[in-house]
């Protein structure tokens, strides 16, 4: 397997951040400590410029090669933030915060792109300049976008960019990616219902919100097995019920659903928004009552440009001999975000027989770590080759 020796032998060294991050988990944009931690580690490293503060707690570092004939600017994201949830996995190293884990593998990217950002300041064995992200929030707070809006892109010259996922049952250190979408749009929505409470034992001087709310989570369903091309993945589920009553003998006089869509595409995001919203005060005011829709978009697509995706499955097949088609997921990454503000790709790394992400069990392979940060650099060096 073509790893890098350099990072070969960085193993240890790389693996010792990864368990002290994994140790000091932080959620959302509250990544001060891995943040300062990162930007410490940069300057030491010797690049050329480490800026802080890009979307609340993000940190970029800049790298430029031995020269600079094409003006070329590739970008290395990794996400830095942990979960809220209890750890359970026993280790010496595990989460030393109540109610944070690191169980999506945050810790192992961000400890890989720092392996990659220490060997490509110490070779500079490209022509152009790397710029490393390191982006807080992806869970759930869209940190990809607050350092887009912050002007990263166009601050830093960024003309494409790229990014790493670990993936549990994968064999270690294999690589997967498709061309196209890959992971979902997520959007959630929130419906209010009005009714006409009153006592169980005379419904007919109600307007029942539960009997309103019950046809409605039936009819949902509707919208994707009816209204949207077979052959094209979305899902929408009502996840959340509850009424304004939890009494054994009263009519709720309000009701509240919540839920999740997910989609591959643009146009099929605007049908389901559209026919949820139909549906819902349809019903509504078939029983007489009132419905209020709160539909909130979340990360769009994550879709894989098709030269930068070639160029992806290039470099992880160098790296680890091969590489495999992606199936695609109605997971959502926030890393679209900064796909929709360049071209790039999003890569799955194997973590082998891991328990799944988001699992209490969840630990990062460290066994991976010279793999992925053997792409990191090498997408650099394949992308803006020494002159």
């Amino acid at each position: 397997m073509p790893i890098k020796n350099r990072l070969a032998e960085m193993h240890a060294e790389i693996t010792e951040w990864r368990r002290d991050i994994h140790r000091h988990p932080e959620i959302l944009y509250e990544t001060h400590r891995t943040s300062a931690m990162v930007a410490d580690k940069l300057r030491s490293f010797g690049c050329d410029e480490v800026v802080t503060g890009i979307g609340r707690t993000g940190v970029v570092g800049v790298i430029r090669g031995k020269s600079d004939t094409a003006g070329r600017v590739v970008g290395l994201r990794a996400d830095m933030d942990a979960l809220p949830m209890q750890e359970q996995t026993g280790l010496d190293y595990a989460s030393d915060i109540p109610g944070a884990m690191h169980a999506c593998g945050h810790d192992g990217h961000t400890a890989m792109l720092l392996g990659a950002a220490k060997y490509l300041a110490e070779t500079r064995n490209f022509d152009g300049t790397a710029i490393v992200i390191f982006q807080p929030a992806e869970e759930g707070g869209n940190g990809a976008e607050a350092m887009v809006k912050d002007g990263m892109m166009d601050r830093f010259g960024v003309q494409e960019v790229y990014a790493m996922h670990n993936h549990p049952g994968l064999a270690a250190g294999q690589f997967k990616i498709r061309p196209g979408p890959l992971l979902a749009a997520a959007d959630t929505f929130e419906i209010h219902l009005e009714g006409h409470g009153g006592h169980a034992a005379k419904p007919h001087d109600t307007v029942d919100t539960t009997v309103m709310l019950s046809q409605m989570i039936v009819a949902l369903q509707t919208v994707v097995s009816r209204n949207t091309d077979p052959i094209l993945q979305a899902v929408l589920s009502v996840t959340s019920v509850e009424t304004s009553s939890k009494a054994f003998n009263v009519i709720p006089q309000a009701a509240t659903l919540r839920g999740t869509v997910r989609t591959h595409s643009g146009e099929m995001r605007d049908l389901i928004e559209r026919r949820l919203g139909e549906v819902v005060q349809g019903i509504a005011a078939t029983f007489g009552g009132k419905a209020e829709v709160n539909y909130e978009r979340g990360v769009p697509v994550t879709v894989n440009a098709e030269e930068q995706t070639r160029h992806a499955a290039e470099v992880a097949e160098r790296v680890s001999g091969g590489c495999g088609e992606a199936a695609m997921v109605m997971g959502g990454e926030d890393f679209s975000f900064m796909l929709e503000a360049r071209p790039g790709a999003f890569i799955m790394i194997g973590n082998g027989p891991s328990a799944g992400l988001h699992h209490p069990e969840y630990n990062f392979n460290d066994e991976i770590i010279p793999a992925g940060c053997s792409w990191f650099a090498e997408m650099i060096e394949r992308r803006m080759p020494a002159a």
